[in-house]
Order: structure tokens, then C-alpha cells, then sequence
């Protein structure tokens, strides 16, 4: 009885908690020298827990920093109040103001804006702005919609704050929260603080999206007191105007800074001056120049330097803040090329979890198998029939492929300490089907389901299993105009093949010869590499009712004997493959003119961004394939003699096949991932790349769409055999 009187006072604890928090209002506070956590609290009327919440990147007992910005709560009993009329009451409350409006501000509804957020901005309170914009009583905020928002004459701010604490940051393109927080010197914690309307569950910015935050010391002259200087040693010959030039400051500005200047009648060589560091360009640090992390509680600086490949005076000078000591939370701006035992999405530097060390063997994951074996349509009785069948029916070879890796993932996993509940349903490929198991079945309990493969019965199973936020795993290529959170698209999209396949030739272009020959129903593939190489040449490809090629003299006369041919084929269909191999081969170590046998020989290697069935066809020769270095991107590779096969082939008596692969791969992979969370959102956004017997995943989310899997292999067929070159 006593632990269910805590668990019900604890429950009204977080529920308080959770209300303050909705109604909580900020404010900022640029640290004076002499300061300290406590003598801060105290001028505040606010406790220093409440503000080591707000700033995880400041410790109790540290000492602080001048000029660190701290996000502080707003006091519910100030030391020192203004005199006027307020805002009302909190945002839920009714409003309690008695003035009128003294005019009134037109705003247009933004994308993702909320009532809250706009209210927040012109600090009056949501029922004001539906007082004057009646119909929001009857229908929801949308895009475009214009509000007017009522103006009033006060003596204070609302927040008890003047309009210097802080500024509206407008984000830029291609900006991320982590070089925004770089940039003011902030944590994300404080960021969140400042914007709470900013999603907890994403880490998603638009550019032109408006933020809170607090102004930066040395913004304007006239806050000198909290402004950060430079100390610069006048050189001989040294004048206002090459001032101006190297720190971009007025002279005006600098004189005012420094009367020591009138008063010694000008510059004078060995002068010691201050000069302001002014605020860094929006736009100027970005995801294209710089990536970024957030610096773990007990990480020290001769950790980071080794983990980074750089050294700590590179540190430094792209961290100047690093100069007064590291601190949990800080967000550190890193080289865009920089390499190491890292990994990078989105631009923040993900520390590479290993999932075998990280289990906790309390969680028991709960699984739902959704596959069509279609039972109901074989007689097991008749072996022959049956595996006839099996070969015949792709859906039924998925499955039993896929449940049967499955299977040993999930004694893998039980090896681990890890017990797993698993259901498995035939929903016999029908979406009638799986509507009725879907009825039945209580969903709110599961971690995750694996299938259907149907595309209809995908859609149901997804919307149904996301009332209770149930991640759902496509485990075969599935493109749809699903725009659900919780799918997961374990196949990477034939657009991102296409995209690594094209970086992986930039990265090892020097001054090849670059061929492109694309079918009529490839042409926008084609203009896609195209557009990454320009300087590539195109071969025409003749297409008539029966037959499909390219011109021999006319494709030898774009070749190069000077430098290596690399040649692009974009098309689905076998003959022009066919035709296409046969001739490059032919090409290789030959003489472009023959009457000069000095010459150089051809040398050849063919490329495609998406190795289709055609290029499986029986008629394709695999030795030619091999003569031409063929390299392609790819979703698998076969995998070695490993464990798993081993373990595979005693359980089932044969090898696995790459359905079974897959299906090992992809459930070892969520079962680690529960595992280590018990929540696959919540790991997706932790975990970075995972790569098993012949399958990597690295799920990354898309807004509202889901989460698709961004890894591949790129491979080469050399010495007929397929080897992994990335």
C-alpha cells in the first residue's frame, strides 16, 4: 500500500511539474566578474537548482565564467516590479487586462506558427488575440491566415524584461540548432528553453523560422558593460582606416572606446586599445563549412583533440570560448572534412554507440510478425507441391526468408540475456486480412512490427499502430504517399543509391574521361549526373520497335586513349546491357587507331547508379562485367562464411539465402536497438550507422514522413568476383 501511495504522489508531482513548466517564462543574465551561482540566484528570487536545470553546461561549485550567458525563470515575486497594467494571467487563464487597445498589428500565420508562439511574441495572451479574431473560436490557427493583434500602452514588458534582453533570430538556410547555439554560445537545453514551441522529438528547423534568443555581449555599443573586447597592440603605421579593414569597426566607434586616443592627439605605435568583437554573420556558420558536438559530462580537452585528429590550438581557434575550460553541454563547431571514429547526420558529430555493450537486459522487447505466408493456400501435405510453390511465389519466399533469419536473430538475442515476445499473424496477403488481425490484436503494448509487404496492408497497419505510437518496419523497398512518423523504410531509396554512387566517383575523379549512356526512360538520371559532371560526354542510344544500341564508331570516336574511360549505363532493359558490355569489352587494352601500334591502349570501367534486374539477366556475361571493373551501389552484399550461416545452416539444413540474411539483419538490428532503449524513436536518434552480415542501417527521420535508411554498400565485380570498395 505505501509504494502505491508514492506512485500516486510521484504521478501528481509530474503532473504539477508539467503544468509549471507550460507556463514557465525566461530570462536571460550575461555573468559579471565577482558572480556566483548563489549571489545570482538571490538577485533573481529564484533557486540555484531551477537554474542549473536550464544550463546543464554549468555544474553546482563551478566557478562562472564572466559574460556566460545563463538562461534564468522568470521570478514569480521580483525583487523590483514595474508599475502599469500586466498581461493577464497565464495563457490558459482568462484575460484580465482592463485597458483598450490603443491600435492593432496585422500578422500573417507562418507554417508550423501556434497561438501560443504568436502570442508569446507579442506578449499578450491567447485569449486577447481570439477577442479580436473571433473565428478562432470555432476553427483551428492556419497557414496565411491574418490576425490582428492588439496593441497597448504599458509601462513595462510583460516579462518584466526590456526589449535589450533579447533578439528574434531569423534562421537561415542550411543553419542547424546546433551552429545556432554554437553561435550564441548557448546549450540546446537552453535553446529548447527559450523556444519551447521548437519539437522535442525532432530536430527540425525551416529556414526563415523565428527564434528567441538572448542577445550577444557586444551587440551594441551602448551595453559596454556586458560587451566582449580585444586586446591589440598598435603597430608602426598603423591607421583608422586599416583598422576599419581588419576588424571591420567604425573609427568613430573605436575613439569612443578608447579616449586614451584624443587624449594622446591619435594613434600612436605600441598603443594597447580595445576593440569590440562583433557578432558573427547569420548564414556564415552553417552545415556547409563546419559540423558540430556537444561536449559529454567528463570529457576532457585532450579526449576531444584525440577523438577529433586535431590539435588543441585548432580546437581553440575555432572555439574561442574553449580558452575559459570545457563544460558538459557546450556545443563545439568542428572542420567539415575532419575524419575520425565518429559519425556525421545532419551536420552534429554522433558518437558511435556499440549496441553489444549497451543492452540492458531488463527491457523485453514485444514484436508483431505481419507476413504472407498465405497457409491457407497450400497443402503441406504435398512436399513437392509446396516447394514448387515456394520457388514460384516471391511473397512466400520473402517471408519464409525473412522470418526464418528472424528467427535465429531472435535466439541470438536471447543469448544476450535478452527475452524477447514475439507474435507472429499470416495475414495471407490480403488487406481484408489484416484488418481482422488488426482488430483483434491489442497494439498499444508492442515495440515495434515487422511487415506487411502489401503496400495496402502496410498503409492500415501503420495508421492503426500509430494511435499508440508503434513503430512500423517496411522490410521491402516500399515507396508510398504514406506521410506517417512511425514507419520505418529499412531499404534505401534508389535516389540515395544514386546519390552515393556519384559521390563515390567525385571522390576518386581526377581527370577521367566520363561517358554517360542513358535510355529515353533514363534521361532525367542522366541529366542528374550531368548536372554533378559537367564535362561529361553523352553517347546516343538508338531505340527503334525491336532493337536498342549505340553507334560502335560513334561511341569510339567520344573515347579517350589518354587517360581511363569511365562510362555511366542507365537503363532497364537487358539488350542495351547486353549490347553495351559486349562493346566496352571490346574496347579494352585495344588500340584507337591501329595503324599506330605505339599508341596508347584503351583502358575501360563501366558505372551505374542503380543495378537493376537487367543487369542479372542470363544473357549479361559476367566475365565482361568483371573486365570492366562494373561498379554499382547496393542495399546488400553477400556475406561471408560468418556465424550467423553457420548457426542458420544447423537450425535449417541449408544456407541462408538473402531474404534470410535480410530478415537476421534487420531483427537483430531492432532487437539491439530495444534493447539499449526500449523505444526504436528514441535510439534512431542516438545510434548512428549499424551494419551486420550483409545489411547496414541508419535511419534518419524526414519531418512527418517516417524514417528512411540512408546506408549502402558500393561494389565491384573484379576478377569475377563482388568486392566492397565503400
Amino acid at each position: 500500500m505505501n509504494q502505491f501511495l508514492k506512485n500516486i504522489a510521484l504521478l501528481f508531482l509530474l503532473t504539477l511539474a508539467a503544468g509549471n513548466c507550460k507556463a514557465q517564462k525566461f530570462t536571460t543574465h550575461s555573468v559579471k566578474k565577482g558572480e556566483t551561482l548563489e549571489s545570482i540566484a538571490k538577485d533573481y528570487n529564484v533557486t540555484q537548482y531551477s537554474i542549473l536545470q536550464l544550463n546543464k553546461e554549468i555544474k553546482q561549485g563551478d566557478a562562472l565564467r564572466p559574460n556566460t550567458i545563463l538562461v534564468l525563470p522568470k521570478t514569480a515575486n521580483p525583487k523590483v516590479s514595474g508599475s502599469g497594467p500586466t498581461a493577464g494571467n497565464n495563457d490558459n487563464g482568462p484575460d484580465v487586462r482592463q485597458e483598450e487597445p490603443i491600435g492593432f498589428t496585422s500578422h500573417k500565420v507562418r507554417k508550423k506558427e501556434t497561438l501560443y508562439g504568436i502570442a508569446k511574441r507579442y506578449n499578450i495572451s491567447e485569449d486577447e488575440i481570439k477577442k479580436y479574431n473571433t473565428e478562432l473560436y470555432s476553427s483551428q490557427l492556419k497557414k496565411k491566415m491574418v490576425l490582428k493583434i492588439p496593441r497597448y500602452r504599458r509601462a513595462v514588458s510583460d516579462d518584466g524584461l526590456g526589449d535589450d534582453a533579447f533578439e528574434t533570430y531569423t534562421v537561415a538556410p542550411k543553419e542547424t540548432r546546433w551552429s545556432i547555439a554554437h553561435k550564441y554560445g548557448i546549450t540546446i537545453d537552453s535553446m529548447l528553453a527559450l523556444n519551447p514551441e521548437l519539437s522535442k522529438a525532432n530536430n527540425h528547423l525551416a529556414a526563415g523560422q523565428e527564434l528567441r534568443m538572448p542577445k550577444l555581449p557586444g551587440s551594441s555599443v551602448e551595453n559596454q558593460e556586458t560587451q566582449l573586447f580585444v586586446s591589440y597592440t598598435v603597430p608602426p603605421k598603423m591607421n583608422f582606416f586599416q583598422l576599419k579593414q581588419k576588424f571591420g569597426v567604425e573609427p568613430d566607434e573605436i575613439v569612443r572606446l578608447n579616449p586614451e586616443i584624443t587624449e594622446r592627439g591619435g594613434l600612436k605605435e605600441g598603443m594597447v586599445i580595445r576593440i569590440p568583437q562583433k557578432k558573427t554573420d547569420a548564414g556564415e556558420v552553417n552545415t556547409d563549412n563546419y559540423n558540430f558536438y556537444v561536449v559529454k559530462p567528463k570529457q576532457t580537452e585532450f579526449s576531444l583533440t584525440r577523438k577529433f585528429g586535431v590539435s588543441y590550438k585548432e580546437l581553440l581557434a575555432l572555439n574561442p570560448d574553449l580558452k575559459d575550460g570545457l563544460k558538459a553541454g557546450m556545443v563545439l563547431k568542428l572542420p567539415k572534412d575532419q575524419k575520425g571514429d565518429f559519425e556525421v547526420r545532419n551536420s552534429l558529430v554522433l558518437d558511435k554507440i556499440n549496441l553489444l555493450d549497451s543492452i540492458n537486459v531488463a527491457h523485453r522487447p514485444k514484436l508483431m510478425f505481419l507476413l504472407p505466408f498465405r497457409l491457407n493456400k497450400l497443402d503441406l501435405g504435398d512436399k513437392s507441391e509446396v516447394a514448387s510453390i515456394i520457388d514460384k511465389r516471391n511473397s512466400l519466399k520473402y517471408s519464409l526468408g525473412l522470418y526464418s533469419g528472424a528467427l535465429v536473430a531472435i535466439d541470438s538475442i536471447a543469448e544476450l540475456g535478452i527475452s524477447v515476445d514475439v507474435r507472429t499473424f499470416d495475414n495471407e496477403l490480403s488487406l481484408a486480412k489484416t484488418k481482422e488481425i488488426l482488430q483483434k490484436e491489442n497494439l498499444s503494448g508492442l515495440n515495434a512490427i515487422v511487415g506487411p509487404l502489401d503496400m495496402p496492408s502496410l498503409k492500415e497497419t501503420a495508421l492503426r499502430a500509430n494511435n499508440s505510437q508503434v513503430p512500423v518496419i517496411a522490410p521491402i523497398p516500399a515507396e508510398s504517399d504514406l506521410s506517417l512518423v512511425n514507419v520505418f523504410y529499412s531499404y534505401t531509396s534508389p535516389k540515395v543509391l544514386r546519390e552515393r554512387m556519384m559521390d563515390y566517383v567525385a571522390d576518386n575523379y581526377e581527370d577521367q574521361n566520363l561517358i554517360i549512356i542513358a535510355d529515353k526512360a533514363h534521361a532525367a538520371v542522366r541529366d542528374s549526373i550531368l548536372e554533378r559532371f559537367p564535362n561529361a560526354k553523352v553517347a546516343e542510344v538508338a531505340e527503334e520497335e525491336k532493337h536498342i544500341g549505340v553507334n560502335i564508331d560513334k561511341l569510339k570516336r567520344l573515347l579517350s586513349d589518354e587517360t581511363e574511360n569511365w562510362v555511366f549505363l542507365e537503363t532497364e532493359n537487358f539488350k542495351l546491357v547486353s549490347s553495351v558490355t559486349s562493346i566496352l569489352n571490346s574496347f579494352q587494352n585495344s588500340l584507337l587507331n591501329p595503324d599506330n601500334p605505339k599508341g596508347n591502349k584503351v583502358k575501360m570501367r563501366m558505372f551505374t547508379t542503380n543495378k537493376n534486374s537487367a543487369f542479372e539477366n542470363d544473357v549479361i556475361s559476367n566475365a565482361h562485367l568483371s573486365n570492366l571493373r562494373f561498379t554499382y551501389p547496393s542495399v546488400y552484399k553477400m556475406p561471408e562464411n560468418n556465424s550467423f550461416s553457420k548457426r542458420y545452416e544447423k537450425r535449417f539444413g541449408s544456407l541462408p539465402d538473402r531474404y534470410a540474411v535480410r530478415g537476421f539483419d534487420l531483427t537483430f538490428d531492432l532487437l539491439l536497438k530495444l534493447a539499449y532503449k526500449n523505444n526504436l524513436m528514441e535510439a534512431s536518434k542516438l545510434v548512428g550507422e549499424t551494419s551486420y552480415s550483409g545489411n547496414k542501417f541508419n535511419y534518419e527521420r524526414k519531418g512527418a514522413s517516417g524514417y528512411y535508411n540512408r546506408s549502402s554498400y558500393i561494389m565491384t565485380i573484379e576478377d569475377l568476383r563482388i568486392k566492397e570498395v565503400r
